[in-house]
């Protein structure tokens, strides 16, 4: 049955919309997923393989490089937010707010991020290492000129529930191709001969450049701001206004902290599972099964989501979700003596909720979005994506840290070919346990303090429809 926010769509589009448009369609949808795939593209190359580009070609320690990483990611948090302020403090241009952004500056950040991987032979040491700073920190700073916009159009593409869970659907498959294209394909073209090849990188990067552009500029044609927020006091740009009503928007706190515990722990999954496959179960080559299913899992869930959002709503979905994975790595915990395919099969089901909750994650920011504009009379979609965003990079920068800190705390030795059975039990918690606690963290939270649930969000879409239509009408 359609809700009554669903219903009120339709006619909300004359007055809350810009002149005539198309409906939502698959266009929306495959330029969502375009916008993604090109963006993830490139991002998912530089997350994975950037550090041994500058450790194994550039010859910068590894030590360098993670203190580079660790505060280039604070840094991109904060800019994140300055951006999505900016372009809140913007007057809409031809009748788009974010779109425009996302055209101008994927151009800027496609050749930095070529930059990257450029090699100039015969300079010293301390030039290479002056260069990784400068082109990563401009790299990162124009990423969020681009992913910021984009991840903001969600909320202005379409006002019903269950078309932005669609949206945030088709985003998470478009960055799981990107994924599943440097997975598989990384390791095969980027080295010659078990070494990492400075000529491959640059090549890859080029051709990555290109094809990232493309999608992005296609994101950029298929994709159609359909709402806009009546005229305003100034007051809006207030940044002391927006601060104090974003503390007030609850929904928008809790997810920020489900956010930063679910990031957090994926990423510390992923650190931690190259110890453990390494030294635990001595196979490394289930770990590439493991990265494969994760991939597949998601494509697994992805039909499932939107008929599963329409029935039950994002926050009993995405529930449901955490709470799946929290009990199968407890399991994998509890069970005596798991062998490696226990551990990859239930591990599976662990990637499956967990990705219950990341597939709509996109789709809970615009709900936030909403809620701040229902009690603030405010339209921030940049400021309040921003700030979802910064949790998140602030979760990706904790992550290494804590994992490198847990790894060392239970004793691993890098110098000792083999590790003692206390350590390899240490890293077995490390691996098991604490990610089901956090998942049961996560869980909790979502589904106790999280308010929108599935009524209170189709009643808050009726109500901004209603708000819209009263302020459009003087």
């Amino acid at each position: 049955m359609m809700s009554q926010a669903q219903k009120e769509i339709e006619p909300d589009y004359e007055n809350n919309t810009l002149g005539s448009v198309k409906p939502f369609g698959i266009r929306d949808k495959l330029g969502y997923l375009f916008g993604d795939f090109g963006s993830s593209l490139f991002f998912m190359l530089v997350t994975t393989y950037l550090m041994i580009y500058y450790t194994d070609i550039l010859h910068v320690s590894a030590a360098m490089v993670g203190s580079l990483f660790l505060f280039v990611n604070i840094w991109n948090a904060c800019v994140d937010v300055l951006w999505g302020r900016f372009l809140d403090s913007r007057r809409n241009r031809n009748k788009s707010k974010f779109i425009p952004w996302i055209f101008r500056m994927s151009f800027p950040l496609v050749i930095a991020g070529v930059l990257m991987f450029v090699k100039i032979p015969g300079m010293p040491d301390g030039f290479y290492v002056g260069w990784s700073v400068v082109m990563y920190i401009l790299w990162g700073t124009l990423y969020s000129t681009v992913n910021i916009p984009y991840g903001s159009m969600a909320s202005v593409i379409t006002n019903d529930p269950v078309e932005r869970t669609s949206l945030s659907t088709w985003r998470t498959m478009g960055s799981s191709i990107a994924m599943l294209i440097i997975s598989v394909g990384g390791p095969l073209i980027l080295f010659e001969n078990n070494i990492a090849s400075a000529d491959r990188f640059l090549l890859t990067a080029v051709l990555f450049g290109f094809l990232s552009l493309a999608l992005l500029q296609t994101c950029v044609r298929l994709s159609t701001e359909r709402i806009t927020v009546p005229k305003m006091e100034k007051k809006t740009g207030d940044l002391k206004r927006t601060a104090s009503a974003l503390m007030k928007n609850k929904s928008l706190l809790w997810l920020l902290l489900v956010s930063l515990i679910s990031m957090t722990t994926m990423m510390m999954i992923g650190v931690v599972n190259i110890y453990l496959f390494k030294n635990y179960f001595g196979n490394t080559i289930a770990l590439s099964v493991v990265g494969f299913i994760q991939t597949a899992t998601v494509f697994i869930a992805m039909p499932m989501i939107t008929p599963a959002v329409m029935r039950f709503g994002k926050k009993e979905i995405g529930s449901a979700g955490l709470l799946i994975a929290s009990v199968a790595y407890l399991l994998l915990y509890i069970l005596p003596d798991v062998s490696v395919t226990l551990f990859v099969m239930l591990t599976a089901v662990g990637m499956f909720g967990m990705n219950l909750f990341n597939i709509i994650t996109w789709a809970f920011v615009t709900d936030v979005a909403d809620y701040h504009e229902y009690i603030t009379g405010m339209r921030e979609d940049g400021t309040v994506y921003s700030i979802y965003s910064f949790s998140r990079k602030i979760g990706q920068a904790l992550a290494g840290g804590l994992a490198g800190f847990a790894i060392t705390a239970v004793g691993y030795d890098a110098a000792n070919g083999t590790q003692s059975q206390n350590v390899l039990d240490g890293i077995y918690s490390l691996a098991t346990l604490v990610p089901g606690v956090l998942f049961l963290v996560g869980f909790l939270v979502l589904a106790i303090f999280y308010p929108l649930n599935k009524k209170r969000t189709n009643q808050l879409a009726a109500n901004l429809i209603k708000n819209r239509k009263e302020n459009t009408s003087f």
